[in-house]
């Protein structure tokens, strides 16, 4: 009877480890905190949930910001490793392998794009553009892994490195188009500590890190104060970490930097994120009849316009021979997996908060678009994952 007692002890206690190790779980804690965000802030306790994001810390400097500006830098550090890694000795190392992703990550910020401007032309809105351009890496992963009995699993690679070149580009978007005005001094500096991060490698025989993270942190803050996004920082620091081909700790910053701060990103920072930035009233702010061009551009163009895009560039790329579909795969297959690419979320709130700072309407409209959107593509994933699972048994 014990011995039968401690086997089930054993077998819950491996089905829970095996739970937390998932690479759904990121997902899954993504979801709990939105939906403790949305309790928060449709009850008697927003006034809680306002305070502590907005009344605590330095000035202006609040959690809110803290958390949006540094975490998220973290985030895009860890981001940066993976890309350069991809670039340099993985799946992006190739342009033939390469390009197939590649271009369906561009497709799938195209189209978008396209159909956000056709809902906002001279709306007013139009700097919301760069809202359903991204793909959540955590969340679209997540559900992959859910739905991973009904879909291509040889398409995981295609989705992750998808949504790593759609990070990549939503990046320069935000360097480009959702940076304030400029501060000369402090973008001097940030060229200067920029200068000094890739010259470390010829003056750090010991291949030390802490040299790395301390101008890093002085970067940080010359482009916090620069007028440019200050994440952008993350991704430099990234860039400037020497990697190695073998993929050793000791030799590979970049791939340490990457191992240590990856359970960091996934089960506290994009959590906690999501917590800060997803506690919309439901009940108000919210003008629908205004709202209205921004709310169907961002709902439209991630729920119809990433698969849309998706499809169209690597089928006209294909027919072209500028790329090749996976020899494994069906045009079906990418079609079940692009539709996961519609869940924006972490990415599409945060250019959601750069568009509209402010402006607490239109914010508000961005962020139940975004949710709605990626339910949508959620539900729209599951529905088609099932004719996926059909064909699969009738062939």
């Amino acid at each position: 009877m014990e011995e039968h007692i401690n086997n089930i002890e054993f077998n819950n206690k491996k089905k829970k480890n095996s739970i937390i190790q998932s690479e759904a779980f990121p997902g899954i804690l993504l979801v709990i905190a939105t939906v403790v965000a949305l309790i928060l802030a449709n009850t008697p306790l927003d006034k809680y949930y306002e305070f502590i994001l907005k009344d605590i810390g330095f000035g202006e400097f609040n959690l809110h910001i803290f958390i949006n500006d540094f975490l998220m830098a973290i985030f895009f550090l860890v981001v940066g490793c993976e890309i350069k890694r991809e670039v340099v000795f993985g799946k992006l190392s190739n342009i033939r392998a390469a390009s197939f992703p590649v271009i369906a990550a561009i497709g799938g910020m195209v189209a978008p794009a396209i159909i956000f401007t056709l809902f906002n032309y001279n709306s007013g809105f139009e700097i919301g553009a760069g809202i359903p351009l991204s793909t959540d890496i955590a969340f679209a992963i997540g559900i992959f892994t859910i739905l991973s009995k009904r879909l291509n699993l040889s398409l995981k690679v295609f989705l992750l490195t998808l949504a790593v070149v759609d990070d990549l580009l939503s990046i320069v978007i935000i360097g480009i188009f959702y940076s304030s005005k400029f501060n000369i001094p402090a973008i001097i500096a940030a060229v200067f500590l920029t200068a000094i991060l890739f010259l470390i490698k010829t003056l750090n025989k010991k291949n030390r890190l802490w040299p790395y993270i301390i101008v890093g942190l002085g970067l940080w803050v010359a482009i916090y104060f620069s007028g440019i996004h200050a994440t952008i920082s993350g991704v430099i620091l990234a860039l400037s970490l020497p990697l190695t081909k073998d993929g050793h700790k000791d030799n590979d910053l970049s791939l340490k930097v990457q191992h240590s701060l990856e359970p960091i990103t996934n089960y506290f920072i994009l959590p906690i994120f999501a917590f800060s930035n997803t506690g919309v009233n439901l009940s108000g702010s919210i003008n629908l009849f205004k709202e209205y061009p921004l709310m169907t551009g961002i709902v439209l163009g991630l729920v119809i316009g990433k698969p849309i895009g998706i499809m169209t560039f690597t089928y006209i790329a294909s027919l072209l021979g500028i790329t090749r579909k996976p020899n494994n795969a069906s045009w079906f297959d990418v079609f079940a997996v692009s539709v996961l690419a519609g869940i924006g979320f972490t990415m599409s709130i945060f250019v959601a908060e750069l568009a509209f700072k402010g402006t607490a309407e239109e914010l508000n409209a961005s962020k139940v678009s975004i949710l709605a959107a990626s339910l949508l593509s959620i539900v729209l994933a599951f529905i088609v994952s099932r004719f996926e699972k059909k064909k699969e048994r009738s062939s």
